[in-house]
């Protein structure tokens, strides 16, 4: 496989956005920002939406007739590890986490947006699917506090962070089991931690004098990513935030339904997989299907992630699951396009007049596995809709009974 293309593709992405002027006429328009569906054209230009409303009359370079189907702002595609990790088997292509560092010491100024990689074959292959960014995330290994991240934008550019700095916090029982064999431990050692900040750096023992400063200046500046399922470890956690004064976001949330009103009291928003509801280990033996409804209804904000980088475009999945178990529909849309902007600090998703132009046209209705994305524009630019995966099928797809492509002769 040439590479090069994707090389191609990426720098064209990254390119500051030209004067080129999109139209897209007579779309079933989903804003984003929970309002009903309503048939509207939407025109682009210079990167930015400059109008929604209906009949728009205006010369466009390109002109995109949707015909009634869906636009939607493009996709969040949760908490992944997107641009850091190729194949998760092969060490030197894995850079989302700290594993047995040599120092023995906690690391909150380990920042994976250091390794951050856009030529990644992931990016293209979630991006076609309709995704426009991520929050890339400091993966849970053996750290209570496994470092920092933000959101990233698919746009192919290597500095394509916005947002809030995230730091990434393990608490769960599996991360417990890793070190010292309890998540008492974890909460042991967090609270020595942030008891460290108030000690002289000669005196430091969890944390160096850099992680010391990172960790002063996320309480004042940054979210906490508490990593947690059992919803002992929910309430926990709410107990530590607010005694440190620390703006908290659950990734996991299994049993997090048992305690929303906690939840919702607390601000703390949820980004959950909707489809976990088995009782996969002793952290999620209340899992169940209809927790993001719940959530919502107890007035907790409700976000999506598949839990996987290479099948981060599963979150439709996801989110459709929520909504067949009771949240409403425009309310999940919200959940997966202007939302986690909001929520972590990132430019306006919503299709609105003034946001970045990162809109999708689809086939049918986003949370249906059925539908795909027809079209999607990033930053005011045609995405070429081509990936390593498009390019693999262009390939082997068999134009004779028995004989793939990579049998014939051009």
């Amino acid at each position: 496989m040439n590479c090069s293309k994707y090389f191609l593709m990426a720098l064209l992405l990254s390119a500051p956005a030209y004067a080129e002027t999109i139209l897209i006429t007579d779309g079933l328009v989903h804003t984003g920002d929970g309002s009903t569906a309503e048939r509207r054209d939407i025109l682009i230009s210079d990167g930015t939406i400059q109008r929604v409303a209906a009949d728009l009359q205006a010369d466009a370079d390109t002109v995109i007739e949707a015909n009634g189907r869906p636009v939607t702002p493009a996709l969040f595609a949760g908490i992944t590890a997107s641009g850091l990790s190729e194949i998760g088997m092969v060490y030197e292509s894995v850079d989302s986490g700290l594993n047995e560092l040599y120092t023995g010491l906690m690391h909150p100024e380990f920042d994976v947006r250091d390794a951050y990689n856009p030529y990644a074959s992931v990016i293209p292959v979630t991006r076609v699917e309709g995704y426009g960014y991520s929050l890339l995330s400091a993966t849970t290994r053996d750290r209570t506090l496994a470092g920092q991240g933000s959101l990233v934008r698919f746009d192919g550019g290597f500095t394509s962070f916005e947002g809030d700095t995230v730091l990434y916090v393990n608490v769960d029982g599996d991360s417990g089991n890793k070190l010292g064999g309890s998540r008492a431990a974890h909460w042991m050692l967090l609270q020595n931690a942030f008891d460290e900040l108030a000690t002289a750096d000669a005196d430091l023992t969890l944390i160096s004098a850099a992680g010391k400063a990172t960790l002063k200046s996320a309480r004042k500046n940054s979210l906490f990513v508490f990593q947690a399922n059992r919803a002992s470890d929910l309430l926990r956690v709410i107990r530590f935030a607010q005694a440190h004064k620390l703006r908290a976001v659950i990734s996991g949330g299994q049993q997090a339904w048992m305690v929303r009103e906690a939840l919702s009291d607390a601000s703390i928003p949820v980004v959950l997989n909707a489809m976990d509801n088995l009782p996969g280990n002793f952290d999620a033996l209340g899992a169940r299907l209809d927790n993001a409804a719940l959530l919502h209804e107890a007035g907790v904000t409700v976000l999506f992630t598949s839990g996987e980088t290479h099948n981060a475009r599963k979150v439709r999945q996801v989110a459709g699951v929520a909504v067949a178990n009771g949240l409403p529909h425009a309310v999940a849309i919200k959940a997966m396009t202007s939302l986690p902007a909001a929520v972590f600090g990132g430019a306006e998703r919503a299709l609105v007049p003034g946001a970045r132009a990162d809109v999708v046209v689809w086939s049918g209705d986003p949370l249906d596995v059925n539908a795909a994305a027809d079209q999607v524009i990033i930053d005011g630019q045609l995405d070429s809709m081509q990936s390593r995966q498009t390019e693999l099928l262009q390939r082997y797809l068999p134009i004779d009974e028995g004989m793939g492509r990579a049998y014939i002769n051009p």
